[in-house]
């Protein structure tokens, strides 16, 4: 595994970053010559370079590994692996800072928590800085408002992250000038109250002035995936009302539907017409463009998952081994569910052969027998990466169309709509090879941990239930061998954070 190394970096100094707006041309989604630094006057007065501009926020998603992560191998260690849907995996002493985590004993130190803190401000600093220049855009209302929109979508996805992962932050809702960047507002923490008005404030413009699907470049954010993020962020705020009508309209508007073979959502090419990148589920992508020498991909998502060499034979292994499903995760899979074939590489005693023709040897030359076959990106089928391995062009779906229907299956439950509630529910369900279930909260939960596993969401999941069902947190940790406590709801503010505020930032209770 490759050595960590933690980056201090301020939240103020994060926000003052200067921001170009360079796209690889090799990121295929958005085809964009790299660019030098756009002036303001460029960007009031032409579309295009204003367009530029904001995608140049997405570049943020790219970084990650053991630097400043969005949606990358630290991200994936503060949500899979610290639930009870993963082990932290490896070596047992293997990365310290992953292995506190996944015991529960998490530290103000802790590098994981730090860098994490770090990619999603660097992102709303982006966000910010393109919010800043594009106020002042001459071009017409409709372009501008769109491009806002879009900008406005993703910080409000970072921020979704963070006041999940640490509770209420400091709420930066501009660009702060160098004499505003010392000030109280910008180092103290809002309330977590204060993030979520603020994440639906950015989410109503989006909602109200972006595109949608088919009428913009693939890969960027759409009417729908505000509608369908804003309906997560209701139901995580209880607003069961809004949550159902948010995902009804994602539903009703006929753009998704389910991908017919659970297995193909994350296959790089369509089968016969099925999955693949961007298909007929995928509400919001993460595009990762494909090159010869494959270093377009967000930095160490797949490596960092794939199976490693152990044991009594050595291999040409396929990563660093982290975040292996977990016995609770396993076990939990009803008979002839077709999602856990689909979900967990199983190392089989005679070798295991993957759905691309690479085969893995016997459980005797591999140093865990699980892993995620969602971040596993074909070696051999679709395209020569030339030995790299660190940016395999693995793209990461962030909301689909399942989550929409469970969403809209626990909205309407909580609303007293059931009959609705277990249609939705058993759409999903049918799609597994799995008999209809009378809805419940139960079974819903059920169902979004089955469908969802190993996409980086359980951790947020078992928070949010336990905050409408007290205990639930508990007995899934006690069926995982470990023990919750209410502290755990939150990661603790990074020690590097508040030493760098001068103290003004206060720590989580508890740690």
């Amino acid at each position: 595994m490759k050595k960590t190394y933690n980056k201090k970096l301020n939240i103020i100094a994060a926000c003052m970053l200067v921001v170009t707006a360079t796209l690889s041309a090799c990121k295929n989604y958005l085809d964009v010559a790299p660019q030098a630094k756009i002036t303001e006057d460029q960007i009031a007065s032409d579309p295009n370079q204003a367009k530029n501009l904001v995608i140049g926020i997405y570049n943020v998603f790219y970084i990650g590994g053991f630097e400043p992560d969005i949606d990358s191998f630290q991200f994936v260690i503060m949500t899979d692996i610290a639930s009870d849907d993963a082990d932290k995996g490896s070596s047992p002493d293997d990365y310290g800072d992953a292995k506190q985590i996944d015991n529960l004993q998490t530290s103000a130190s802790n590098g994981v928590v730090n860098n994490v803190w770090t990619g999603y401000y660097q992102g709303v600093a982006r966000a910010n800085q393109a919010l800043d220049k594009l106020q002042n855009a001459q071009f017409d209302a409709t372009t501008k408002n769109a491009l806002i929109g879009e900008a406005r979508f993703l910080r409000a996805y970072f921020y979704f992250n963070l006041v999940r992962l640490y509770g209420g932050v400091p709420l930066l809702d501009k660009l702060p000038s160098a004499s505003e960047a010392n000030q109280d507002k910008y180092q103290t923490r809002a309330t977590a109250d204060d993030i979520y008005k603020f994440i639906v404030s950015d989410l109503d413009f989006a909602v109200t002035n972006l595109p949608d699907k088919g009428a913009t470049d693939v890969g960027r954010a759409t009417k729908s995936a505000a509608q369908a993020l804003e309906a997560k962020v209701y139901l995580y705020m209880k607003n069961y009302q809004k949550a159902y009508d948010l995902s009804k309209a994602v539903m009703d508007g006929g753009k998704y539907s389910l991908v017919k073979d659970y297995s193909l959502i994350w296959r790089q090419k369509a089968v016969n017409g099925d999955g693949g990148n961007n298909n007929a589920e995928s509400i919001f992508e993460i595009q990762a463009g494909i090159n010869k020498s494959c270093t377009a991909g967000i930095n160490l998502y797949t490596v960092s998952q794939g199976p490693r060499a152990g044991g009594k034979f050595g291999w040409a292994d396929l990563g660093f081994g982290f975040n292996n499903p977990s016995e609770s995760l396993l076990s939990e899979y009803e008979a002839g569910d077709v999602r856990k074939a689909a979900t967990v590489i199983t190392i089989q005693d005679h070798g295991t052969v993957l759905w691309d023709g690479f085969r893995i040897p016997s459980r005797d030359s591999v140093q865990n027998g699980f892993y995620s076959y969602k971040a596993y990106h074909s070696r051999t089928a679709e395209d020569n990466c030339g030995g790299s391995t660190d940016r395999l062009p693995k793209q990461v779906r962030i909301l689909r169309y399942a989550d929409i229907l469970l969403i809209n299956a626990e909205a309407a439950f909580q609303l007293g709509r059931i009959d609705e509630a277990k249609t939705n529910l058993n759409l999903v369900r049918t799609r597994a090879k799995l008999p209809a279930a009378t809805a419940s909260l139960q079974t819903i939960w059920h169902e979004r941990r089955m469908e969802l596993a190993e996409e980086h969401d359980r951790f947020f999941d078992i928070v949010r239930q336990d905050a409408v069902m007290p205990g639930r947190a508990a007995a899934a940790f006690a069926a995982h061998g470990k023990t919750w406590a209410a502290k755990y709801a939150l990661f603790p503010i990074p020690q590097t954070q508040i030493d760098l505020s001068g103290g003004r930032l206060k720590q989580n209770p508890g740690y």
